[in-house]
């Protein structure tokens, strides 16, 4: 029952927050200090009736006992007794109800914040989602071409390196070749008799 109300009444509240919210701030402030206030001494009140009642009872307790009828004295400082805490406990309950009513308001002012705060978010997040987008796109297009580049530059420095291994097995295939023929010649040298 209590969330079948809540529902139109926060709708209601939520519909109705932003045309009173700038002004309506510091009246809803001093309203809701005043009614704490309130509560508050109307809870004062009641115990201090009770503190009130119960030290009328001990006195006239007291009183009956030397009276003649102590029965019905007792009885009549009983019901006297009882209807002002009676009264205590209705000025208690009435106070203990406007702090209830206090702390549902308080709830469903949350819960329209909340609300607000979300619709904000999803708003926000509407608005900064195209731009995220361009912003993931336009990231992993930079990745891609650092990818590329580094691809590029990884196949350059193979195809060097190729290079220079070739050159260098030329180059001991040159020199082997020299010492190949200097060793030959040194041989056929010393094969030729003087």
């Amino acid at each position: 029952m209590a969330a079948r109300l809540i529902f139109p009444l926060l709708t209601l509240l939520l519909c109705s927050l932003p045309a009173f919210a700038a002004e309506g701030d510091a009246a809803t402030d001093a309203d809701r200090a005043s009614r704490l206030d309130h509560a508050a001494a109307l809870k004062a009140d009641a115990a201090a009736r009770r503190q009130r009642a119960d030290a009328l009872l001990e006195s006239r307790q007291a009183d009956c006992a030397k009276r003649f009828q102590v029965n019905a004295c007792r009885d009549d400082a009983k019901a006297e007794h009882l209807q002002t805490i009676l009264e205590a406990r209705r000025l208690e309950s009435e106070g203990e109800a406007i702090e209830r009513e206090i702390h549902r308001e308080d709830a469903v002012q949350r819960e329209i914040e909340r609300a607000a705060e979300a619709e904000r978010r999803k708003a926000d997040r509407a608005e900064r989602g195209p731009r995220v987008a361009a912003e993931r796109q336009n990231a992993e297009e930079a990745t891609a071409r650092r990818l590329a580049e580094k691809e590029k530059k990884a196949a350059e420095g193979a195809r060097r390196k190729a290079a220079e291994a070739e050159k260098q097995r030329r180059k001991q295939a040159e020199h082997a070749a020299r010492v190949a023929k200097k060793k030959q010649q040194a041989e056929q040298k010393q094969a030729k008799p003087p």
